[in-house]
């Protein structure tokens, strides 16, 4: 088996190689196969020199769910928005939930908070979220504050995920999930079109979307702006 010898590029193309092995590991048989000698195996390298790269299996694994999930998110991110937010919002939804089921044990790491709270890719995940809630909202087809609904999209495509994953895949209704963001979009969306005049909690949440924008104003003014939006979206 080889060691880590070399210059930086050399250490750099190691550790991905143990990080991708380990992926495939936790991808086909579960968490508990990624072991330091399964892993150092797959990878071709002494077990030690895991341990040079990673303190624990906790880390490697950290690092494994980083690689995996930021692999999804920036397709995410390359993908064009259409004309249409809320089709895109339902767009990411079903990807999200595809995604879950296809990495079983790695959507398991990823919704532990601790893990969750200190990944960079979780946090890119959510900001592509909030995006498309502010496109929603700037059409004025959002009833609740962007990040009332974004809590209650996020919260809810993981239980559903969830809920799926603890069924046996034959006993898995699929229409769960559907179930499941048709019962969120009614609490978050409008039923009518694009800023509807009979509805002023859907009007002001439309113009604290674009309020950060503005040109004319100042930072502050920005802020006291968007706090007051804030207050009516809340208020409706």
């Amino acid at each position: 088996m080889a060691e880590v010898r070399g210059d930086g590029a050399d250490r750099r193309k190691t550790r991905a190689n143990i990080v991708e092995c380990a992926a495939r590991l936790l991808s086909e048989q579960g968490a508990s196969a990624v072991t330091t000698r399964a892993v150092a195996q797959a990878a071709g390298v002494q077990a030690p020199t895991i341990y040079r790269f990673f303190e624990d299996k906790d880390a490697l694994l950290d690092a494994v769910a980083e690689h995996v999930f930021a692999a999804y998110v920036a397709g995410k991110t390359l993908a064009e928005a259409g004309g249409d937010p809320i089709a895109d919002l339902r767009a990411g939804w079903d990807a999200h939930i595809g995604f879950g089921l296809a990495n079983p044990a790695l959507f398991g790491l990823l919704v532990d908070p601790g893990r969750a709270a200190r990944s960079p890719a979780s946090a890119a995940g959510l900001e592509i979220l909030r995006a498309r809630v502010r496109r929603v909202a700037a059409i004025g087809r959002l009833r609740v504050p962007e990040r009332r609904a974004v809590e209650l999209i996020h919260a809810a495509g993981t239980g559903a995920v969830l809920a799926l994953l603890a069924t046996p895949p034959r006993h898995r209704d699929l229409d769960l999930a559907d179930a499941m963001y048709q019962a969120v979009t009614r609490s978050i969306l409008t039923d009518t079109p694009p800023l509807p005049m009979d509805d002023p909690a859907a009007a002001a949440i439309a113009f604290r979307a674009v309020a950060p924008e503005l040109p004319t104003l100042t930072d502050t003014e920005r802020a006291l702006l968007s706090e007051w939006l804030d207050r009516a979206g809340a208020a409706g």
